[in-house]
């Protein structure tokens, strides 16, 4: 007999709960930390950072060391000449790149990020970009979007890429066939094959977006139905729309009961019978539901707390709640997008507050006044209040691994049992 995860009734929710909208102090990282994610995704493209030593530095930091690879992504860095006006930016940019496709003959793809500092700022990257890709057409294209923090949080850098990307996407040239789903957000290798075979097995083609080579682009047009893997992804998608696709509502792919909603969507869509998407899922749902439950003994009553950081904020509530029995104090996100959320917010337990938009000192003290057992939010805030008693989790870290899907529905349960565990250990 297949475990049981116990579910709240369903209700309205928080579907047209009031919330609480605030502007002021920001505590986020900006959009060039989507490099780290996307750069691993798309196997031949290159990321140049058009920005300062601060840009170098914090890409470094956040990558990692790579020893045994180069990686796809530099900062062309403005210095003191260029501020004092002796140098032509744009010469020095194109003498950059071309140095750059000497040295990486593997580049087929090429972004400019524009970055945060006045001086980039003023810089015309997407007139520049439009000239270098005239210059080295066809072996590269040159595309550019803005990964500035200072009106964004950091997934919004992916939602930039993208939808720089979407313009590029070619159009379906075989009308008498349907054209496949399309899968939009950056997952893991891992996950997108995962989900490459049961789309499969329910007789859905499938194509993703990004995908892993520049020259792999999926066809975009007036009869392509797409799924968002990620809820950051607005610009993305109001792009898709306006080359004609259509998006199917769902909630997102986190945990069992939502990863089965987010398949339903597209076997709906394309006629595939209920009854073959339960005998594709029984299998995984079952091992799914049977690592949850253990997961479950540690993390059911627990109280949490979400600052706003990177848009994941809503789903990852609606899974810990319902799949794992913790208790919702606030819910904050950068940014809240009913429509793509609509499902989510429904499936939130009512009366949870919601906050959009950040003025971290106010949530702070609202916090503190919580005390809830375990709070999500960004680097800058853990160890502050880790000294202060609370015990925390990066939000980020949720972004950079595979959270999605029934394999890694366990996972990410223990993504939130371990801060608990440790804080256990150290008070024994």
């Amino acid at each position: 007999m297949s475990p049981v995860i116990a579910l709240h009734p369903q209700s309205s929710g928080c579907a047209d709960v009031p919330v609480l909208r605030e502007r002021g102090q920001r505590e986020v990282f900006c959009g060039l930390t989507g490099i780290i994610w996307l750069h691993r995704k798309i196997q031949d493209a290159f990321f140049l950072v058009v920005g300062s030593r601060t840009c170098a530095h914090l890409l470094q930091s956040a990558a990692g060391v790579m020893i045994f690879a180069e990686p796809r992504f530099a900062t062309a860095i403005i210095d003191e000449r260029d501020l004092a006006g002796l140098a032509d930016a744009n010469e020095e940019l194109d003498r950059v790149v071309t140095r750059l496709l000497d040295r990486r003959p593997e580049i087929k793809l090429l972004f400019l990020v524009g970055s945060c500092p006045s001086e980039v700022i003023k810089l015309d990257l997407s007139r520049a970009a439009t000239r270098l890709s005239a210059q080295f057409s066809p072996q590269v294209r040159v595309l550019n979007y803005s990964g500035s923090g200072i009106e964004t949080t950091f997934t919004q850098g992916e939602d930039a890429c993208l939808a720089a990307l979407v313009p590029q996407l070619p159009e379906p040239q075989d009308s008498s066939s349907p054209e496949p789903l399309l899968v939009v957000g950056t997952l893991a290798d891992v996950v997108e094959d995962q989900f490459a075979r049961l789309f499969d097995q329910l007789g859905v083609p499938v194509q993703f977006f990004p995908p892993r080579r520049a020259n792999e682009m999926p066809p975009v047009g007036p009869g392509t139905r797409y799924l968002l893997a990620q809820p950051f992804l607005a610009d993305t998608a109001r792009a898709l729309e306006a080359r004609g696709a259509q998006r199917l509502a769902a909630p997102f792919p986190l945990g069992v009961e939502g990863t089965t909603a987010w398949l339903r969507a597209a076997a709906d869509a394309f006629g595939v019978n209920p009854q073959r998407l339960d005998q594709v899922t029984a299998a995984p749902r079952e091992r799914a539901a049977s690592a949850l439950s253990k997961q479950r003994a540690n993390l059911a009553g627990k109280s949490i707390f979400f600052f706003p950081d990177s848009q994941l904020e809503i789903p990852l509530a609606r899974f810990l709640s319902r799949e794992l029995g913790m208790r919702l104090t606030e819910v904050g996100t950068p940014y809240l997008h009913r429509q793509h959320l609509a499902q989510e917010l429904e499936w939130l337990p009512a009366g949870v507050q919601l906050s959009e938009g950040q003025h971290v000192e106010q949530q702070i003290d609202r916090c503190r006044a919580l005390a809830p057992d375990i709070v999500v939010c960004g680097l800058g805030l853990a160890n502050p209040l880790e000294a202060q008693g609370l015990t925390t989790k990066w939000a980020i870290e949720l972004v950079f691994t595979p959270i999605q899907g029934y394999e890694q529905a366990a996972d990410l349960a223990e993504l939130f049992a371990r801060p608990l565990n440790r804080r256990l250990r150290l008070a024994a």
